[in-house]
């Protein structure tokens, strides 16, 4: 079978085999890096410990999302003026 004719037929299954299909095709082409993973391993655990000890501020999702969506509007907005 052709890469075409894979394709083809991928297409053609329902949108939740064709999210798991896409997902494993994805993860079949990372490669294994054990210093990038240690580091995202020293990562959370430093973020875990900021909040388990209270040195940082969380914030609610809405909060959050507000702040995000007002700075992208602002973005476009100067873009669209430049």
């Amino acid at each position: 079978m052709s890469t075409d004719e894979l394709l083809v037929q991928a297409l053609r299954l329902p949108r939740p085999e064709r999210a798991r299909l896409a997902e494993e095709m994805l993860a079949s082409l990372e490669e294994a890096d054990e210093q990038v993973a240690a580091a995202w391993a020293e990562e959370l655990e430093r973020r875990s410990a900021d909040i388990a000890e209270g040195r940082v501020q969380l914030l609610e999702w809405e909060t959050v999302r507000a702040q995000i969506l007002d700075e992208l509007g602002q973005r476009r907005a100067n873009r669209l003026s430049s």
